[in-house]
């Protein structure tokens, strides 16, 4: 399934893609596409719908993140090595991990507003990983179990205040509007190998 938010930046309503790219509501199903509705067995319940039958949306001028009520968005640095070797920087031997305020998120076609004296903004398309349970030490064999979706997310950053003003990377890529997400979250039934998708 392709879920979706649709609707004015605040007041989003869920919905999903059918079989001929058309915006159906699911607001009669679930309230929004949150932690609640991509729990396994919702998802299930939600995958078995006719949705031939959900009401079509006639005006689905604008797309909000197809995830409601985000609790955290973590990143990982020079997750790409091609990304790695074109910024001239060594793989790392752990993974650096850095937050994204959520106050980032705004839909994949809303504006982008870049921060006083902006000199080096740029922006990186990264794939989303969205967790539908909750999930502490889980074993790597076990991770995908936890794994509900995945979306598009435009990595936004001021890489002169996240490289050259020294302290952490926080500071060069939360900037309210720096984080967004969309158009769709494909559920992970319908992605199969997330090693073999090409960005």
């Amino acid at each position: 399934m392709k879920l979706l938010r649709y609707g004015p930046a605040g007041h989003e309503k869920p919905g999903v893609l059918d079989l001929d790219g058309r915006i159906r509501d699911l607001s009669g199903h679930i309230a929004d596409v949150d932690g609640e509705a991509l729990a396994s067995d919702s998802l299930g319940r939600l995958s078995a719908l006719d949705l031939a039958t959900l009401p079509l949306v006639e005006d689905a001028s604008r797309l909000g993140c197809p995830i409601a009520r985000v609790g955290k968005l973590i990143a990982v640095g020079l997750n790409y090595a091609d990304h790695a070797a074109e910024s001239n920087m060594a793989l790392p031997a752990e993974p650096i991990i850095f937050t994204k305020a959520t106050s980032c998120i705004v839909g994949p076609n809303d504006d982008v507003v870049l921060p006083p004296d902006s000199l080096k903004s740029d922006w990186e398309v990264e794939l989303g990983i969205v967790i539908g349970r909750t999930a502490r030490y889980v074993e790597e064999g076990d991770a995908l179990d936890y794994v509900a979706g995945y979306c598009l997310v435009n990595d936004v950053s001021e890489r002169e205040y996240q490289l050259e003003r020294g302290g952490s990377w926080d500071k060069g890529k939360s900037f309210d509007t720096f984080g967004p997400i969309g158009p769709y979250l494909v559920t992970a039934n319908e992605v199969g190998d997330p090693q073999a998708l090409e960005m």
